[in-house]
């Protein structure tokens, strides 16, 4: 019998934990090293969705053409914080490169890969993980307009998108009904996806899975990693209390903070924080029945969660550590107040850095220069969604069992 691989994950996030559980689970002795505070990460405050119809690459030319009409300024949920453009500046120089349409297409065809069963996938990671029932929904989701023009735009908009294996209808005039009870002005249009769904609440499948990995004999260790050094055997990862641990294979999968580990290798990565903001009450009135829906003429997401009702919006670019602007949780609000939706006065408010790459496609794989160390990073707002699909990916190549060939074009060295 062989000897385990002991591996280490660096990042306790959905994407670290689904592929700490997987490697404990294929055999491997593992050990999961985070940092212990979950509100700072993506992972916490999310609105849950599982994005299967998100195979437009974010980098295009129809993007651009909207974005200054979209940006905070002007009530919009774009924004660029002034005094970290020394973060973002040459970060937008790649991304206008991967706008131009040859570029776009090939990002299209990898989301549309990687997109192509993410409930499959979470399905057998809750297995796994002996999850308790409901902890993964294939409910589906709503997208709504407030005016006809609005929906009919929306509409056209969507038609002409592609949306994977993921599948939309308009809604009838009894569905756009049913959101009277909680709305002051019923939806002018709106369509009702399948093949979508929602977690329960996010931070609730986080610790299902951090529970099933010690279960099965995986360790986790609460601490700050400062730097890696490769080693004849493996890494040596040198903790921010001075302490090492030892491993013979890493993964670093420490979302918008991954790219400060790889930079002493000599490995520099377009990686930004784009931060999304949330706010949840746990006194409404949204019923069950109705799904998680994204208000798009307002760029507004809310959702049913364990805890109360989740709202979410805004792509704020710079550092993932700067303190938030409390004025983009006082426009969810406002949102909110104008739709009619039931909600506290002083909600639980959250911000997280989505771990974005120039390309909005993730890195996952392993370092040419340092094979001992692999990476999975950048997942943009598909974080949650392509978690279990990561978490699988790495449980492959941690086997030694051979990739699909375009998964290359997810290689960091991409960006050399």
């Amino acid at each position: 019998m062989r000897t385990p691989q002991r591996w280490a994950v660096i990042g306790g996030g959905l994407v670290g934990t689904a592929t700490a559980l997987r490697l404990q689970a294929a055999g491997f002795e593992t050990i999961l090293i985070d940092r212990g505070d979950p509100r700072r990460g993506a992972s916490f405050g999310n609105i849950g969705h599982i994005a299967a119809e998100q195979c437009e690459p974010m980098p295009s030319a129809a993007t651009l053409k909207s974005a200054f009409g979209r940006l905070f300024a002007f009530g919009g949920p774009l924004d660029f914080r002034a005094r970290d453009v020394a973060s973002w500046g040459p970060w937008a120089l790649r991304f206008l490169a991967a706008s131009r349409p040859a570029a776009a297409a090939h990002g299209a065809e990898i989301l549309t890969r990687l997109l192509d069963d993410p409930l499959g996938a979470w399905t057998r990671l809750a297995a796994l993980a002996e999850a308790p029932d409901g902890l993964i929904r294939p409910t589906g989701h709503a997208v709504v307009w407030s005016t006809p023009e609005a929906a009919r735009r929306g509409l056209e908009a969507w038609r002409g998108a592609r949306t994977g294996n993921a599948r939309f209808r308009p809604m009838e005039t009894e569905d756009l009904a049913a959101y009277d009870a909680v709305l002051k002005a019923r939806p002018a249009g709106g369509i009702r996806f399948t093949g979508t769904g929602q977690v329960s609440e996010p931070q609730s499948v986080r610790d299902a899975l951090s529970t099933a990995f010690t279960k099965q004999g995986g360790r986790i260790l609460q601490a700050d990693v400062r730097r890696l050094r490769p080693v004849s055997d493996g890494v040596d990862i040198a903790l921010e209390d001075g302490a090492t641990v030892d491993a013979q294979r890493v993964v670093v999968a420490a979302g918008a903070w991954s790219a400060s580990l790889l930079a002493p290798l000599g490995v520099r990565v377009p990686l930004i924080g784009e931060r999304g903001y949330s706010v949840q009450s746990a006194q409404h009135d949204w019923p069950e029945a109705l799904p998680l829906t994204v208000f798009e003429d307002r760029s507004l997401a809310v959702a049913r969660v364990n805890g109360g009702l989740r709202a979410s919006s805004h792509v704020e670019f710079g550092r993932p550590s700067a303190p938030p602007d409390p004025r983009k949780w006082r426009q969810i609000e406002g949102h909110l107040k104008a739709l009619g939706i039931a909600f506290s006065d002083a909600p639980d408010r959250w911000c997280g850095p989505r771990p974005t790459l120039a390309d909005y496609l993730p890195a996952i794989g392993r370092l040419q220069a340092h094979p001992a160390i692999h990476y999975a990073f950048g997942h943009q707002h598909l974080g949650l969604t392509l978690a279990a699909v990561t978490g699988e990916a790495m449980e492959q190549i941690a086997l030694g069992r051979p990739s699909p060939r375009w998964m290359e074009a997810l290689r960091i060295e991409r960006f050399d």
